[in-house]
């Protein structure tokens, strides 16, 4: 199946690498406008540009997703390149294992930044920009089974998904009468691709049918609400890299 988003227009954050980066070759092969956004501008610049390279809409947006004015503009540059904003999917995030006694006030308020203020941010002022412009939108949030249960050596990371999952379900009733969707999305390690907890790679880049498989489990025409999507990886199994944030 192609054009399932055709002529819609999608920011991805932590889309310079990794599953974010798969994820935009997804839905550009799906034919959405694309709005590569991440925290490492070069990364993102070169997603963008090779999407050019094979005839799909896209730009790059540098954006520290903890940064309240980072997201304003990006989302503003967004709209001004494709006209709306219809879908956000806010998958930037990261980790810094540490065991249970060690955790530090850093490490924790490192993770939970990223993880957790970024998705509430990037939540809050996509759903002001759908609502200006009328028409609704989806908003997809990147969980991880760690939002089920905690991990010994991920104690920030865990607390950061369960307040994913708390921001979806309280933004799905705050927003359910504007027409806007929440969705989670917990991805599971994916053979070659060797996808972590949350998106965050391992180094190497997912193959495009990775993003496919969440393109596919999305529905991004659809009407749910907040839901579980994939198989989730225990985050003990790997230890991911810094994507996007």
């Amino acid at each position: 199946m192609v054009d399932r988003v055709s002529g819609r227009t999608v920011l991805v954050t932590g889309a310079g690498q990794g599953m974010g980066a798969g994820i935009a070759r997804a839905l550009a092969a799906e034919g959405a406008n694309v709005a590569v956004g991440d925290i490492n501008v070069a990364a993102a610049d070169a997603v963008a540009a090779a999407l050019r390279d094979e005839g799909h809409p896209a730009i790059s947006v540098g954006m520290d997703v903890t940064k309240r004015d980072d997201v304003r503009a990006a989302i503003a540059g967004t709209v001004r390149e494709f006209g709306r904003l219809d879908v956000m999917f806010n998958n930037a995030g990261l980790n810094k294992p540490m065991q249970f006694l060690d955790v530090t006030e850093d490490n924790w308020n490192l993770v939970m930044d990223v993880n957790a203020l970024g998705v509430l941010i990037g939540t809050q002022e996509a759903a002001k920009q759908m609502i200006a412009q009328g028409g609704g939108g989806k908003i997809v949030n990147t969980a991880s089974i760690a939002s089920r249960q905690g991990y010994a050596e991920f104690v920030p990371y865990c607390a950061s998904k369960f307040a994913v999952v708390a921001i979806i379900q309280a933004g799905a009733r705050a927003l359910a009468g504007d027409q806007h969707h929440g969705e989670r999305l917990l991805p599971w390690r994916g053979g070659d691709a060797a996808v972590g907890p949350a998106g965050q790679g391992h180094g190497r880049h997912p193959r495009r049918r990775e993003g496919g498989r969440c393109l596919r489990r999305l529905r991004l025409g659809g009407t749910a609400g907040p839901r579980r999507t994939g198989g989730g990886h225990r985050p003990d199994r790997g230890v991911p890299r810094q994507r996007g944030q």
